[in-house]
């Protein structure tokens, strides 16, 4: 019989390549993630994994299991957590997995307010940018993930399509526009509305890799590539570099929420763009109280 310990050890073993790692990894000594993998061979029979070098292979009956393992820890984990609710249990737990801006806005409300109604719930945060975030709760590695989207942006351009989240249950949290960020002595500092086109000839600061993708993707359907000279994951940084006089930036209007722009100015930028917020979860996880509560109180966040 396959045990869920044993799928989680196989897990480790194919992300990391060797025992030792997969041991470090699951806080377990070399010989016992060893001795787990034997048993679990044992159990279906075949082998799992085969040694080149240091590192160790996946066998195609390994890469099967494995490619399963996602699935069918997600699965035991909602089981698990379903069975403690019904026997009146008053705890829970949730692996949240958010982008840094909705962290800084979104998320304290959520869990504040989520602690005070549910405080035996415990929650842990990771911060992940989508794709990655999207992938980690497929993977089993989180329970809820806050992603987003850009409004009519091509799938081909990085960002993702409807058809990406099909698999998901999605519940929508809010529309963020994006708005321009210029030097306070910018020649359009001072104008309200300015027209992507406008900004043709300025250096730009790019955020990450999907909302590069989509910047580059609306400055080119304006007629214009855009010359990225800064390129970071950290708003605060965006924000300074544009405060210095290094370039223009577009950005979230949810990310200068949580930033003070200080020698940058903001500015409406037509073609209007915008993202859509959404909270992620699976299908089998949307069952379980805790990670229902806690949907419940993004979407509150949201609204306020």
């Amino acid at each position: 019989m396959i045990e869920a310990r044993h799928l989680r050890v196989l897990r480790a073993v194919s992300a990391t390549g060797s025992f030792s790692a997969a041991g470090r990894e699951l806080g377990c000594t070399q010989p016992a993630v060893s001795q787990q993998m034997k048993a679990l061979e044992a159990s279906v029979g075949t082998p799992l994994l085969i040694r080149t070098g240091r590192e160790m292979r996946l066998t195609q009956a390994g890469e099967a299991l494995t490619r399963h393992a996602a699935g069918i820890i997600a699965g035991l984990t909602a089981a698990e957590e379903e069975v403690a609710a019904i026997a009146g249990l008053r705890a829970g737990r949730v692996r949240l997995v958010s982008f840094p801006s909705g962290s800084s806005t979104l998320v304290p409300t959520a869990l504040a307010a989520l602690r005070a109604a549910h405080p035996g719930t415990r929650v842990s945060l990771e911060e992940a940018e989508p794709p990655r975030s999207v992938e980690m709760l497929r993977e089993g590695d989180c329970d809820v993930t806050l992603a987003f989207r850009y409004e009519g942006a091509a799938t081909a351009a990085g960002s993702a399509g409807a058809e990406e989240w099909d698999d998901l249950v999605v519940r929508p949290l809010l529309t963020d526009r994006l708005v321009g960020l210029v030097p306070e002595g910018h020649r359009l500092a001072r104008a309200g509305t300015v027209a992507i086109g406008d900004l043709a000839d300025e250096p730009w600061i790019a955020g990450c890799p999907r909302c590069r993708a989509q910047l580059v993707e609306v400055c080119e359907s304006a007629g214009f590539t855009p010359r990225i000279d800064f390129a970071t994951d950290d708003y605060p940084a965006v924000v300074g570099l544009v405060g210095a006089g290094l370039g223009v930036a577009v950005l979230p209007e949810l990310a200068i929420e949580s930033v003070r722009p200080k020698g940058a100015r903001t500015v409406t930028v037509e073609p209007a763009l915008r993202r859509e917020i959404v909270a992620l979860t699976l299908p089998d996880l949307a069952q379980v109280p805790a990670v229902a509560a806690t949907l419940d109180q993004l979407a509150r966040a949201a609204a306020r």
